[in-house]
């Protein structure tokens, strides 16, 4: 039987340009208390305007939550390091989930620095997170807000496959859902 406040491993994802690290307790840690060791953990550079504005109040809650389960990894955040740059590995955003399924629901975010947009990278990273949330039998829809003043993000949305489900639950903001099952 798992330990629920063990920490498990979870494979890193690669695609053609990324590579996607599940945060750890161990990442979280070092993400809001010392720069330099979490730049040694994702063994790349960490931009100066890390970490990215939509999700700098989140790092807290994160935190939080893999203290208290670190067997949830994978569920939370990832990191996407942008591996194809030629000079170094370095840190381009973040994307993940509130949590485990529940009620056959989970919900994604995702955030691209701002020097690092309109490249394709939030595609690319948000693609294969659903792919690996999909494996998860409870799972049977995800669902994802943005606001209409942020048309790239509805585009990614679209792009993979996400339909508008009414409006988020911030003012200006549409939630989209993607069935899996």
């Amino acid at each position: 039987m798992k330990n629920p406040t063990e920490t498990i491993f979870v494979e890193p994802i690669q695609t053609p340009r990324l590579k996607l690290i599940p945060a750890t307790l161990e990442h979280a840690r070092a993400e809001l208390h010392d720069r330099p060791a979490f730049a040694q953990l994702l063994q790349a550079t960490i931009p100066n305007n890390w970490p990215p504005e939509s999700a700098a109040d989140a790092l807290p809650l994160f935190l939080e939550w893999l203290e208290a389960a670190p067997d949830k990894v994978g569920w939370f955040g990832w990191y996407a390091i942008d591996v194809a740059n030629q000079n170094q590995p370095v840190l381009i955003g973040s994307g993940g989930f509130l949590g485990p399924p529940q009620n056959g629901e989970i919900h994604l975010g995702y955030s691209v620095l701002s020097q690092f947009q309109k490249k394709g990278f939030a595609t690319e990273m948000v693609r294969p997170l659903i792919h690996w949330a999909q494996h998860h039998p409870d799972l049977k829809r995800i669902a994802a807000e943005t606001e209409w003043k942020n048309p790239a993000s509805v585009r990614v949305l679209e792009k993979l496959g996400f339909v508008q489900n009414g409006p988020g639950a911030e003012p200006g903001g549409m939630r989209f859902v993607l069935d899996v099952r």
